[in-house]
């Protein structure tokens, strides 16, 4: 009894928000413009001028990015990327997995290994959406890689 008490109450709770929200919405006193934020699709990160150290087209699907790397373009392993490709002009979608620190690895898996050949230069691009008034101050994380695939300082 107690258990159907705490979801009838939670329930209420949560009916009571809703009108809360919708009136605030519908009552504010701004305008429809004013009350919609729009979202853009801004730089976030990039990974400029990688060498491609393999391609695994046996793996399940990502790009393998030196650990040490990932941290100076404060990149995160899962994130979204799109590579484009300098020597084909292929440009494509994948997930970051971590690579062995050190290694200066920048390995496509899976169908991504058909994207690129071993020592291709590429570009590693990471987005964020953000207001156009936060974009007008947010700095983009850009890495420039050498030949070696080491960080530039």
């Amino acid at each position: 009894m107690f258990a159907f008490f705490i979801i009838i109450f939670s329930l209420r709770i949560e009916f009571i928000y809703n009108i809360y929200y919708v009136f605030n919405f519908v009552f504010a006193k701004m305008s429809l413009k004013e009350r919609i934020i729009m979202l853009l699709e801004f730089l976030y990160a990039k990974i400029h001028r990688a060498t491609v150290t393999d391609a695994n087209l046996n793996y399940v699907g990502s790009i393998t990015i030196d650990e040490n790397i990932l941290d100076k373009a404060n990149l995160s392993e899962g994130q979204k990327v799109d590579i484009l490709n300098i020597n084909n002009g292929e440009r494509f979608q994948t997930y970051i997995i971590a690579g062995k620190r050190g290694n200066k690895d920048f390995c496509l898996n899976g169908a991504a290994a058909r994207k690129a050949q071993v020592g291709d230069k590429i570009i590693i691009c990471a987005y964020a959406m953000m207001t156009k008034e936060e974009a007008k101050t947010f700095k983009p994380t850009i890495v420039q890689i050498d030949e070696n695939n080491e960080i530039k300082l």
